[in-house]
């Protein structure tokens, strides 16, 4: 079945994961819009424009990283090649790309990022089924019954944890409550996300070291884990004294 599966969605055809988890975690939000204070259609041209800016954003900077390449074959920044790409700058243009249409319709931040949430948390379930498809973010090689042959080697499955995990994550958040502070929602999703990181790149087998035999991977999970635990408890406190101090968002 595994087998049939890599087959079926092998490269470039993962792509259609992403795609239509995508389409799946815009439908997940659109039916909880509202009870964040956002129309449906707000909540589409906020992800529509966002992933029109991750696409353009993040070929034009990949393209300015390797500017001599581009000017020997200009045409080469409309290539389909997903490779010629930076992903941190393509999010990076993405967010600002959101901020900009949320500011002009006067959107919250944090009710931007919470009615984005369900569509984030179905988008990385399909990045671990991409991951499975194409063969990366591979385990480290293991004796365990369960391991999975890939690479000439028996392998940890880390994107079925991956994929496991992240599912997980989904169904503890579509059991929350909405009386929750504007934000908590999301600080959730990302507090969630990085834990299961953090262990996972412990079974991952191309995983980037850096001092000491740590994981950059790990490092960076620790931190974004920290900062979430941090604004959690910064919009809690801002619930429990809101009588007293206005809400900035």
């Amino acid at each position: 079945m595994l087998e049939i599966f890599q087959t079926l969605f092998a490269p470039p055809r993962h792509m259609i994961l992403l795609v239509v988890s995508a389409w799946l975690g815009l439908t997940f939000s659109e039916k909880r819009a509202e009870r964040h204070g956002i129309s449906k259609d707000d909540l589409n041209n906020i992800t529509f424009y966002g992933l029109l800016a991750f696409v353009i954003g993040g070929r034009i900077i990949y393209a300015l990283q390797n500017l001599s390449a581009f000017t020997k074959s200009p045409f080469g920044v409309f290539s389909i090649n997903p490779e010629l790409f930076d992903t941190l700058g393509g999010l990076a243009i993405a967010f600002i790309a959101a901020l900009i249409y949320g500011q002009r319709k006067q959107i919250r931040f944090w009710n931007m990022l919470d009615a984005l949430t369900l569509f984030f948390a179905v988008l990385v379930i399909g990045l671990g089924l991409s991951h499975l498809a194409a063969g990366t973010a591979y385990g480290k090689p293991t004796d365990l019954p369960w391991g999975m042959d890939l690479w000439n080697e028996v392998r940890h499955p880390t994107q079925i944890y991956e994929i496991l995990a992240s599912l997980l994550s989904l169904g503890l958040l579509l059991l929350f409550k909405r009386t929750l502070r504007s934000g908590i929602f999301f600080l959730t999703f990302a507090a969630l996300t990085a834990f299961s990181q953090l262990v996972l790149q412990a079974f991952r087998g191309d995983s980037t070291f850096i001092a000491n035999g740590l994981r950059q991977e790990q490092v960076i999970a620790w931190v974004v884990l920290a900062g979430c635990f941090v604004m959690i408890e910064a919009r809690l406190a801002a619930k429990k004294y809101g009588s007293k101090l206005p809400d900035p968002t």
